[in-house]
Protein backbone atom coordinates (compact mmCIF):
# COMPACT_ATOMS: atom_id res chain seq x y z
CA UNK A 1 0.00 0.00 0.00
CA UNK A 2 1.25 3.29 -0.95
CA UNK A 3 1.55 6.04 1.75
CA UNK A 4 1.92 9.49 1.13
CA UNK A 5 5.02 11.53 1.39
CA UNK A 6 6.75 14.77 0.71
CA UNK A 7 9.90 15.04 -1.51
CA UNK A 8 11.22 17.58 -4.38
CA UNK A 9 9.94 17.64 -7.73
CA UNK A 10 13.15 17.65 -9.81
CA UNK A 11 16.77 19.20 -9.29
CA UNK A 12 17.13 22.44 -7.88
CA UNK A 13 19.90 25.24 -7.19
CA UNK A 14 20.31 28.61 -5.64
CA UNK A 15 22.97 31.18 -5.31
CA UNK A 16 23.65 32.75 -2.09
CA UNK A 17 26.36 36.23 -1.27
CA UNK A 18 26.31 36.49 1.82
CA UNK A 19 30.36 39.15 2.64
CA UNK A 20 31.36 37.90 -0.24
CA UNK A 21 31.57 34.11 0.56
CA UNK A 22 29.46 32.60 -2.09
CA UNK A 23 27.03 29.74 -1.44
CA UNK A 24 25.90 27.20 -4.38
CA UNK A 25 23.12 25.58 -3.38
CA UNK A 26 22.26 21.82 -5.05
CA UNK A 27 18.99 19.63 -4.39
CA UNK A 28 18.43 16.28 -6.41
CA UNK A 29 15.74 13.64 -5.80
CA UNK A 30 17.26 10.08 -4.80
CA UNK A 31 15.86 7.09 -3.61
CA UNK A 32 18.71 5.50 -1.42
CA UNK A 33 21.90 6.71 0.33
CA UNK A 34 24.48 5.58 -2.61
CA UNK A 35 22.45 7.48 -5.01
CA UNK A 36 22.84 10.23 -2.38
CA UNK A 37 26.64 9.67 -1.61
CA UNK A 38 27.20 9.39 -5.32
CA UNK A 39 25.23 12.87 -6.18
CA UNK A 40 27.41 14.41 -3.25
CA UNK A 41 30.79 12.92 -4.52
CA UNK A 42 29.96 14.48 -8.06
CA UNK A 43 29.91 18.45 -6.49
CA UNK A 44 32.96 17.85 -4.40
CA UNK A 45 34.76 16.82 -7.79
CA UNK A 46 32.80 19.87 -9.51
CA UNK A 47 33.73 22.65 -6.89
CA UNK A 48 37.02 20.64 -5.78
CA UNK A 49 38.62 24.04 -5.37
CA UNK A 50 35.94 24.91 -3.42
CA UNK A 51 36.67 25.88 0.64
CA UNK A 52 33.57 23.53 1.69
CA UNK A 53 31.24 21.21 0.53
CA UNK A 54 28.29 20.58 2.90
CA UNK A 55 25.89 17.74 2.52
CA UNK A 56 22.88 16.63 4.06
CA UNK A 57 20.19 13.75 3.18
CA UNK A 58 17.04 12.19 4.13
CA UNK A 59 16.08 9.18 3.01
CA UNK A 60 12.77 6.80 3.41
CA UNK A 61 9.26 7.63 3.40
CA UNK A 62 9.49 7.80 7.50
CA UNK A 63 13.23 9.49 7.48
CA UNK A 64 14.55 6.07 8.15
CA UNK A 65 17.83 7.67 6.76
CA UNK A 66 19.36 10.86 7.64
CA UNK A 67 22.80 12.60 7.64
CA UNK A 68 24.79 15.50 6.98
CA UNK A 69 28.61 16.82 8.02
CA UNK A 70 29.67 19.96 7.96
CA UNK A 71 32.65 19.34 6.13
CA UNK A 72 35.16 21.59 8.56
CA UNK A 73 32.52 24.26 8.98
CA UNK A 74 32.00 25.03 12.68
CA UNK A 75 30.33 22.36 14.45
CA UNK A 76 26.11 22.51 13.77
CA UNK A 77 26.89 25.30 11.59
CA UNK A 78 26.18 23.98 8.65
CA UNK A 79 25.03 20.41 7.98
CA UNK A 80 22.58 20.71 10.74
CA UNK A 81 20.82 23.88 9.50
CA UNK A 82 20.56 22.43 5.75
CA UNK A 83 19.05 19.28 7.24
CA UNK A 84 16.66 21.01 9.52
CA UNK A 85 15.35 22.93 6.51
CA UNK A 86 14.45 19.55 4.79
CA UNK A 87 12.66 18.80 8.15
CA UNK A 88 10.94 21.71 8.04
CA UNK A 89 9.61 21.10 4.60
CA UNK A 90 8.77 17.58 5.31
CA UNK A 91 10.91 16.97 2.86
CA UNK A 92 12.12 13.27 1.75
CA UNK A 93 14.03 11.40 -0.52
CA UNK A 94 16.15 14.23 -1.14
CA UNK A 95 20.06 15.19 -1.04
CA UNK A 96 21.31 19.23 -0.62
CA UNK A 97 24.79 20.15 -0.95
CA UNK A 98 25.71 23.42 -0.35
CA UNK A 99 29.18 24.66 -1.59
CA UNK A 100 30.97 27.63 -0.10
CA UNK A 101 33.08 29.56 -1.70
CA UNK A 102 35.61 31.74 1.46
CA UNK A 103 34.88 35.55 0.87
CA UNK A 104 37.61 36.74 3.12
CA UNK A 105 35.18 37.92 5.91
CA UNK A 106 34.22 35.53 8.88
CA UNK A 107 30.45 34.48 9.52
CA UNK A 108 30.31 34.07 12.96
CA UNK A 109 27.75 30.74 14.12
CA UNK A 110 25.23 32.60 13.75
CA UNK A 111 25.53 34.09 9.93
CA UNK A 112 26.86 30.92 8.80
CA UNK A 113 23.76 28.79 10.29
CA UNK A 114 21.76 31.65 8.03
CA UNK A 115 23.52 31.45 5.13
CA UNK A 116 23.43 27.48 4.20
CA UNK A 117 20.09 27.23 5.72
CA UNK A 118 19.17 30.15 3.07
CA UNK A 119 20.59 28.79 0.46
CA UNK A 120 19.07 25.39 1.14
CA UNK A 121 15.78 26.60 1.20
CA UNK A 122 16.34 28.82 -2.28
CA UNK A 123 17.24 25.64 -4.07
CA UNK A 124 14.18 23.20 -2.21
CA UNK A 125 11.59 26.06 -3.38
CA UNK A 126 13.56 26.85 -6.84
CA UNK A 127 13.24 22.51 -7.36
CA UNK A 128 9.87 22.59 -6.01
CA UNK A 129 8.18 21.32 -3.17
CA UNK A 130 5.52 18.53 -4.02
CA UNK A 131 3.48 16.41 -2.25
CA UNK A 132 3.12 12.60 -3.07
CA UNK A 133 -0.24 11.36 -3.12
CA UNK A 134 -1.59 7.67 -3.27
CA UNK A 135 -3.69 7.41 -6.83
CA UNK A 136 -5.09 4.07 -8.91
CA UNK A 137 -5.44 3.63 -12.11
CA UNK A 138 -8.63 2.34 -13.37
CA UNK A 139 -10.44 1.22 -16.61
CA UNK A 140 -14.08 1.00 -16.73
CA UNK A 141 -15.52 -0.01 -19.60
CA UNK A 142 -19.40 1.32 -20.69
CA UNK A 143 -21.61 1.17 -23.91
CA UNK A 144 -21.50 3.99 -26.12
CA UNK A 145 -25.28 4.78 -24.99
CA UNK A 146 -24.51 5.84 -21.70
CA UNK A 147 -20.67 6.79 -22.64
CA UNK A 148 -21.01 10.29 -23.01
CA UNK A 149 -23.45 10.69 -19.96
CA UNK A 150 -20.83 8.93 -18.10
CA UNK A 151 -17.85 11.10 -19.33
CA UNK A 152 -20.24 14.32 -18.64
CA UNK A 153 -20.68 13.27 -14.82
CA UNK A 154 -17.17 12.03 -14.23
CA UNK A 155 -15.32 15.35 -15.74
CA UNK A 156 -18.70 17.53 -13.23
CA UNK A 157 -17.47 15.48 -10.39
CA UNK A 158 -14.39 16.73 -11.24
CA UNK A 159 -12.65 12.74 -11.39
CA UNK A 160 -10.23 13.03 -13.91
CA UNK A 161 -10.14 11.05 -17.01
CA UNK A 162 -6.67 9.80 -18.21
CA UNK A 163 -7.51 8.26 -21.43
CA UNK A 164 -10.68 6.87 -23.91
CA UNK A 165 -10.68 4.19 -25.79
CA UNK A 166 -13.66 3.45 -28.01
CA UNK A 167 -14.00 -0.15 -29.89
CA UNK A 168 -16.69 -2.35 -29.33
CA UNK A 169 -17.54 -0.29 -25.90
CA UNK A 170 -16.07 3.03 -24.37
CA UNK A 171 -13.51 2.69 -22.38
CA UNK A 172 -12.21 5.24 -19.67
CA UNK A 173 -8.63 5.42 -18.17
CA UNK A 174 -9.55 7.28 -14.67
CA UNK A 175 -6.61 8.50 -11.82
CA UNK A 176 -8.54 7.98 -8.81
CA UNK A 177 -7.04 9.54 -5.70
CA UNK A 178 -7.69 8.06 -2.17
CA UNK A 179 -10.97 8.77 -1.40
CA UNK A 180 -12.23 9.07 -5.35
CA UNK A 181 -12.98 5.34 -6.01
CA UNK A 182 -16.06 4.89 -4.32
CA UNK A 183 -17.38 7.86 -5.39
CA UNK A 184 -16.69 7.53 -8.77
CA UNK A 185 -18.00 3.81 -8.95
CA UNK A 186 -21.34 4.70 -7.21
CA UNK A 187 -21.95 7.32 -10.02
CA UNK A 188 -21.15 5.47 -13.01
CA UNK A 189 -23.31 2.31 -11.58
CA UNK A 190 -26.12 4.65 -11.01
CA UNK A 191 -25.57 6.37 -14.80
CA UNK A 192 -25.60 2.24 -16.19
CA UNK A 193 -28.19 0.81 -13.94
CA UNK A 194 -24.58 -1.77 -13.31
CA UNK A 195 -23.77 -2.26 -16.96
CA UNK A 196 -20.23 -1.66 -16.72
CA UNK A 197 -16.89 -3.50 -15.90
CA UNK A 198 -14.74 -1.95 -13.43
CA UNK A 199 -10.84 -3.11 -13.77
CA UNK A 200 -8.01 -1.96 -11.43
CA UNK A 201 -4.71 -1.57 -12.96
CA UNK A 202 -2.49 -0.40 -10.15
CA UNK A 203 -1.55 2.34 -8.02
CA UNK A 204 1.02 5.26 -8.57
CA UNK A 205 1.91 8.34 -7.03
CA UNK A 206 -0.01 11.64 -7.88
CA UNK A 207 2.47 15.05 -7.34
CA UNK A 208 0.81 17.95 -5.90
CA UNK A 209 3.05 20.99 -5.49
CA UNK A 210 3.32 22.55 -2.20
CA UNK A 211 3.24 26.30 -1.90
CA UNK A 212 6.19 27.77 -0.35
Amino acid sequence: MLVEYTTVAGPGEAVLIEKKSKFIAQVRPVTSAEEAEAFVEAVRKEHWNATHNVPAYIIGINQNIQKFSDDGEPSGTAGLPILEIMKAHEVVDAVIVVTRYFGGTLLGRGGLIRAYGGAAKAALLNAGIVRMLPATQVKVTVDYATAGKVQNELLAAGIAISGTEYLTDVTFDLRLLEGEEQRAEDLIRDITAGNFLWSVEGQFYHPVPVGP
